[in-house]
């Protein structure tokens, strides 16, 4: 691939951002990633590990008269979120990513960038190549799968890691020290596939709901993001009333944890009510770029006429789907009490997608309060148990608990301090982060969380600011130079 980076300082960082780019990393397909990281430490002569679970750790010495500092860990993910555009040819298992430069952002053309984390990879085999940078012992972890389960960190056994400081390379806000975070689980709902053949006479349309952001399920949960899953299910509610349209298939949403930002349904009806649902279709285009004209500038909602699909789904449980997705709670749940704009609790109703003999419905539900999550995960369990729906819900990850109290956290502040000349705000996060699985493993692990920041992460419309990568890189340099 042509260097989309020459120039950018500092060259190693960015030079191996570019290689990260063309290895093709979805999760739980980490394999190629994998090998990549291994091939790096057996070349450079480090110790290097890939244990069973899938995880990647890289071991190198301190530095001349640093070998026997405090060793601290360095860790990312090594899995990316995929997701393009509806109109790009793009295979996520073998094509490699093609960033670009857009002013003070890198971007990719088409698809999520994979800068979450694949900054944080690059700047860790920046340090482990590095032969000028002074450090203790460190030691570099590279998870799998943290986008879709967490597995990675699940894994890890509490005899693998020698260090207990450990600096995470996962957050997106520059200017920002992480010291919490939110804990999650999943629900999903599943109806069982019942359908029927479409009666004569009717014609049929593909609905479709594009242009909206969508974003991370945790981050961007309170910024007004409108939701194509709500979006369209509100357009096929209204329209089965009205027009006694009939449903074929629904395909919105993707990733359990991102805000849908597309949806299409096929819809079949009679000729006579045409002309009304066309009319309707325009008027609800106007209705919804009204109300999301401030966060959403681009969404837009089409029909379309269309071939005529075998099957319509059985009137039960078209009625029971459309009821229960539109009851279903989306966004912020409950703001922190304590902190002021913090988003303590919050749910996503992530996608709803027709597989085999199931119709499968995806929520992720987020809190920092361990007895909220289950909570809220009961309030839209009981929605779609009301609809005759089954119920999983997934075990969940724990959360991270501050420790405003932490040694690596003063030191960390006092080295943003000291580079940048001013304070850097120390918050928790609502997304979730590894933290809270690895210091559930290895408790009284010290720890923190920065990065540079990132925009629109888990959408095609991710983004890396370029200036805050820097910042971010002589961060992470200068509190590793710290720690003794």
């Amino acid at each position: 691939m042509e260097n989309t980076f020459t120039g950018l300082k500092p060259g190693r960082l960015w030079h191996y951002f570019l290689e990260i780019c063309e290895v093709p990393r979805p999760s739980k397909k980490e394999d190629k990633i994998a090998a990549y990281l291994m091939k790096f430490g057996k070349e450079h002569g480090l110790e290097t590990i890939r244990d069973g679970t899938g995880n990647v750790l890289i071991r190198k010495p301190g530095t001349k008269g640093r070998e026997n500092r405090k060793s601290v860990i360095l860790q990312s993910h090594i899995d990316m979120v995929c997701e393009k555009n509806a109109d790009v040819v793009f295979d996520f298992d073998n094509d490699a990513i093609q960033p670009y430069i857009d002013g003070e952002w890198v971007k990719a053309r088409g698809t999520t960038l994979g800068a979450d984390d694949g900054i944080g990879i690059a700047a860790q085999l920046a340090i482990l190549e590095s032969t000028d940078i002074p450090h203790g012992p460190i030691e570099c972890l590279f998870t799998v799968d943290e986008e879709t389960g967490l597995t990675g960190a699940f894994g890890l056994k509490d005899d693998l890691l020698k260090s207990r400081i450990l600096l995470n390379l996962d957050s997106e806000d520059e200017g920002q020290i992480f010291i919490g975070c939110a804990g999650g689980r999943d629900t999903v709902a599943s109806f069982d596939l019942e359908s029927e053949p479409l009666p004569e006479g009717y014609i049929a349309y593909k609905v479709s709901i594009t242009g909206l952001k969508g974003g991370h399920s945790g981050d961007d949960i309170n910024k007004g993001l409108g939701n194509a899953v709500k979006l369209l299910n509100r357009f096929l509610w209204n329209a089965s009333k009205k027009f006694f349209i009939r449903i074929s298939s629904i395909d919105a949403g993707n990733l359990r944890n991102a805000i849908a930002r597309e949806g299409f349904a096929m819809i079949c009806m009679t000729p006579d009510k045409c002309d009304d649902l066309e009319k309707y279709a325009r008027a609800f285009e106007a209705e919804i770029q009204d109300e999301l004209r401030t966060t959403e500038p681009l969404v837009k909602f089409e029909i379309a006429e269309c071939d005529l699909p075998p099957t319509v789904l059985a009137p039960d449980l078209e009625y029971y789907l459309l009821n229960s997705i539109y009851a279903c709670p989306h966004g912020v749940i409950e703001y922190s009490r304590d902190i002021p704009n913090f988003v303590e609790t919050s749910t996503n109703l992530a996608s709803v997608k027709f597989r085999d003999s199931k119709i499968v419905v995806t929520t992720s539900q987020r809190s920092s309060v361990a007895t909220a999550i289950q909570d809220v995960c009961d309030m839209v369990a009981s929605v779609f148990s009301l609809a005759g729906a089954d119920i999983e819900q997934s075990s969940g990850y724990p959360g991270w608990k501050p420790n405003p109290h932490s040694e690596i956290l003063r030191l960390t502040v006092d080295s943003y301090k000291s580079l940048f000349k001013e304070e850097p705000k120390v918050l928790a996060i609502h997304a979730g982060l590894e933290c809270g699985l690895i210091g559930a493993i290895y408790p009284g692990m010290d720890m923190v969380s920065f990065g540079p920041t990132i925009k629109g992460a888990h959408s095609p419309d991710e983004r890396l600011e370029i200036k805050s990568a820097v910042k971010f890189w002589d961060l992470l340099v200068d509190v590793l130079v710290r720690i003794d």
